[in-house]
């Protein structure tokens, strides 16, 4: 149960949005948040389906929440720590728009991976994923998380949203969860409570129109944007979505929702945009709020953005040092980045040197590491990526020693074998080491290492 005391303007405005309903909803602020989770579907994860979330098909509820620091599993990508109401962004793409489709996308706030990992769970391998932090202190957890998901087919990016003008009309699907003075997280996150004010609720709605109006150039015409915050302020929502309209450059779109959901549809009160709400009265998960619009126009004028390409492939020689590393590498093109080979799918080639014509990229592809000496020294993105090969020599461990190697301390194991070795826990892929004559090398990033005992 949560002990705390909600500011006054705050709760005059929830009774005045919720009427005879308020008091339950206020009840539920007291009770205790709900813990879930989504797997990837890429990696087996040993996690039952025990309580589904109704509208993401990979999900679970919790019965409690556990120190998932300590699970290697978590560590290894399979699954991410996902707030369920958010997940609904799964139910939103489905309805509006074909996800079978060759599409590139842009999640633009994205740190710290939580949509960008259910988006690229969701889209074919032929379309693309960019993911944007604005902030640079947030960008390195982003590459972790997209790293540790282990797809080929992203981008990670750190850039303002106007700097996406200078790739007009390039996006199908841009994803906007903009920042908000986050009521929503009251329960979840009761320091939000402290930072919560009137002045910042308009602070913020100011912030989300210019977020938009920076990004709307960068979507194709027929392309979606999908709009949410995690507040429950109309100024930060439903306003929003009636400014989006009143440009006349958007439609509404409606969602179907099943009634046991608990899923409350609003309408805007100028242009009856179609929003959907989250309450922890009504639904099992924290306060949320999406909408999805539809860019006027056709999609067949859009210019296609002309750039040559900056990626200088590696020979056939340095080709054949990946062959037994990575499962099918047809698919793929491999080219170098600074020290190191990036894999890439080939058919996206051409877009990562677009997107470096325009933006600042963090991390692209996979990296499979680097050719010393005729040797390939395997990049730990290699490791938890979805391109090793299945029958890679490995050790596997249980809990306690694997905890040991995501520490970064000395290896607990005796290792007969010699050379590079995948470490594993449950069929889950965790990192590399190396085995020689005289010591055990412990492969795994330093600065991703548990630190808690």
């Amino acid at each position: 149960m949560n002990d705390f005391s909600l500011p006054l303007a705050f709760t005059q405005r929830i009774q005045q949005q919720l009427g005879d309903e308020a008091n339950s909803f206020f009840e539920a602020l007291n009770t205790n948040p709900s813990v879930s989770i989504r797997l990837n579907p890429n990696k087996a994860s040993g996690v039952l389906l025990n309580e589904k979330v109704d509208w993401c098909d990979k999900a679970t509820y919790l019965n409690e929440r556990p120190v998932f620091t300590l699970d290697p599993r978590f560590h290894a990508g399979a699954y991410y720590v996902q707030e369920a109401s958010s997940m609904f962004l799964e139910e939103v793409l489905k309805q509006s728009c074909d996800l079978n489709a060759s599409l590139k996308l842009l999640d633009l706030c994205a740190a710290p991976g939580g949509k960008s990992t259910l988006l690229q769970s969701l889209i074919s391998n032929e379309s693309l994923l960019v993911c944007n932090e604005v902030i640079k202190t947030r960008v390195n957890v982003l590459s972790e998380n997209i790293t540790k998901w282990g797809a080929v087919n992203t981008a990670v990016t750190n850039n303002d949203p106007k700097d996406f003008q200078r790739l007009p009309e390039y996006f199908d699907v841009i994803v906007a969860d903009a920042p908000c003075s986050g009521s929503g997280l009251f329960r979840k996150d009761p320091d939000a409570i402290n930072e919560w004010s009137v002045d910042n609720v308009v602070l913020c709605s100011q912030r989300q129109q210019r977020i938009l109006a920076d990004i709307i150039p960068a979507l194709k015409p027929g392309g979606l944007l999908i709009y949410s915050t995690c507040s429950y302020s109309e100024s930060e929502n439903e306003t929003i979505a009636d400014w989006l309209l009143n440009e006349n450059e958007f439609e509404t779109v409606q969602i179907k929702l099943d009634d046991d959901w608990g899923i409350v549809e609003t309408q805007s009160v100028n242009k009856k945009a179609f929003g959907y709400r989250f309450y922890p009265d009504k639904i099992k998960g924290e306060g949320f709020f999406i909408a999805a619009f539809r860019k006027k126009g056709d999609c067949n004028n859009s210019e296609k953005i002309k750039t040559k390409s900056r990626q200088e492939l590696i020979s056939k020689s340095q080709l054949q040092y990946l062959n037994n590393w990575i499962q099918d590498t047809n698919a793929m093109a491999f080219f170098k980045w600074k020290d190191d080979i990036i894999a890439f799918p080939e058919s996206l080639l051409n877009e990562i040197s677009i997107l470096q014509s325009a933006l600042y990229i963090k991390k692209a592809g996979v990296n499979i590491g680097s050719i010393i000496r005729d040797e390939l020294i395997p990049s730990h993105e290699l490791a938890v990526s979805t391109l090793i090969k299945k029958d890679i020599n490995s050790v596997s461990w249980e809990l306690e020693s694997a905890l040991q190697y995501l520490r970064h301390q000395t290896i607990p194991e005796t290792i007969l074998e010699r050379g590079w070795l995948m470490v594993k826990f449950g069929g889950l892929s965790l990192g590399f080491l190396k085995s020689m004559p005289n010591r055990i090398n412990n492969y795994y990033p330093r600065e991703w290492r548990i630190l808690n005992k």
